[in-house]
């Protein structure tokens, strides 16, 4: 039984193991320079979000409402991602961006990590306008404040878990957010569905398709045939 968990271990994890492990060996924290920094970016929004004074200023930068204009939600959605939801604890936040961001920042590298959990983050909000247009979700979810990184989290842990083939831990965290809509019936949740089914489509687009596959065949040489001691004229 342990023989059986540990290879099943070794092909669920062992791919993003040896990929993560190198870099962390070899740099140590200069490995997820970018990690590091979105955490210590969220502490101090955190921070100054808890006083009287910074409250209002963080909300006018990085809190989205479906309510808002959209071109004003556009410029706002980057730093929403690293605003803290003021009714979550921010140490849930700080984690999931230290373990989430951090795996895809070495795997991914830094430029495809920001567009793949801002393209989560903005199919949430994309999400929320458009049920509240076509009266799928109540007006008054409007007004709710859209903060926080977990729709870009789970959109990085779907990608990180299709790109070194972790399909049970994936279709873990795809349970978990089901789960976590019917059970709650939120604004959150359901962005967090849009959110995965847009890096899904992302993966998708990444995946040859199965005709190309199947043409695709070795090179072949074609020998000359033997001229028995004559040559060819010219």
């Amino acid at each position: 039984m342990r023989r059986r968990l540990a290879r099943w271990a070794r092909a669920e994890w062992g791919p993003l193991y040896t990929a993560v492990r190198g870099p962390l060996v070899r740099r140590r924290w200069r490995a997820v320079p970018m990690t590091l920094a979105a955490v210590c970016l969220t502490s101090v929004l955190q921070i100054v979000q808890n006083q009287s004074w910074g409250y209002r200023p963080v909300q006018d930068l990085g809190a989205v409402r479906a309510a808002d204009p959209l071109w004003l939600a556009l410029l706002r959605t980057p730093l929403s991602l690293f605003v803290p939801a003021l009714d979550l604890p921010v140490w849930g936040a700080l984690a999931q961006l230290l373990l989430v961001f951090g795996l895809a920042e070495i795997c991914l590298g830094r430029g495809r990590t920001l567009a793949v959990a801002y393209v989560a983050t903005l199919a949430g909000t994309l999400y929320a306008r458009a049920a509240i247009a076509l009266d799928t979700l109540p007006a008054t979810d409007a007004q709710v404040v859209d903060t926080g990184p977990s729709a870009a989290v789970v959109g990085l842990a779907v990608y990180l878990g299709w790109r070194h083939r972790a399909y049970a831990t994936t279709a873990a965290v795809v349970a978990a957010m089901l789960l976590e809509a019917a059970l709650k019936n939120n604004l959150a949740g359901k962005e967090h569905l849009a959110a995965m089914a847009a890096v899904a489509l992302l993966c998708a687009a990444r995946c040859p398709t199965k005709g190309a596959r199947g043409t695709a065949r070795p090179a072949t040489t074609h020998p000359h045939p033997p001229n028995n001691g004559r040559t060819h004229p010219h």
